[in-house]
């Protein structure tokens, strides 16, 4: 940081705690054990698309640095690469929300901001793939877009009937976590956002100025 910076107030941003993400695996270990609740195999990476640029022009340039091909027959399993189709409001153009396992697909919700839906059921390998579509992002200069990154938990066998589906919310530029519970339209169960935060707290990075609490309403990720 220059002088100048320092004089005015200005500071350089700081580069992101991806590292951060690896600690999901043993919050779920956590949530399942205390509350019954299991990561359901689905997340997605938040971005606000670059002014100046066209939908199809971003589409094909993220496609190109995630290594995505054309053909959906060349798409790997457990990897950033797969075929792209384009979801709105979490569902695909053939009806069906979220993604095929495996697959790495592009949804915009209602609000303009896009994201990158990835599927898979190994916790370890999603985490892996989530930080992947992170890094390969910021390294290539997308690192002002990025927002967050979602991770769908739902109740599991051992869950109490009250229990109900909720999300882990990964803040790109602060390397931290907090819960999201939603519950109908635009409101959100606020007392289990708590308590969810009192079980990863010893185990996730959990951002602590709750003013920093987004609702993301109408995410794609279910």
């Amino acid at each position: 940081m220059g002088i100048l910076d320092a004089l005015l107030g200005r500071s350089k941003p700081v580069r992101p705690n991806l590292d951060a993400l690896f600690s999901l695996p043993s919050a779920a270990v956590t949530l399942e054990t205390a509350a019954g609740l299991v990561l359901s195999g689905r997340a997605g990476v938040c971005w606000m698309p670059p002014a100046g640029q066209s939908a199809a022009e971003v589409q094909r340039e993220i496609s190109e640095l995630l290594d995505i091909p054309d053909n959906p027959a060349d798409a790997g399993q457990a990897t950033a690469e797969a075929s792209v189709r384009t979801v709105t409001g979490g569902t695909t153009a053939g009806g069906t929300a979220g993604a095929a396992p495996g697959l790495l697909t592009q949804a915009e919700d209602s609000y303009g901001y896009r994201w990158l839906l990835l599927d898979d059921t190994d916790v370890e390998d999603l985490v892996n793939r989530v930080h992947l579509v992170n890094s390969t992002l910021s390294d290539n200069g997308w690192g002002p877009q990025l927002l967050c990154s979602v991770f769908s938990v739902v109740p599991g066998q051992g869950a109490d009937s009250t229990a109900r589906p909720l999300y882990l919310v990964y803040l790109f530029k602060r390397g931290t976590f907090y819960p999201f519970a939603p519950i109908g339209k635009e409101r959100r169960d606020s007392e289990l956002e708590l308590r969810v935060r009192a079980l990863v707290g010893s185990d996730l990075p959990v951002e602590q100025d709750l003013s920093r609490w987004f609702p993301l309403w109408d995410l794609p990720v279910r």
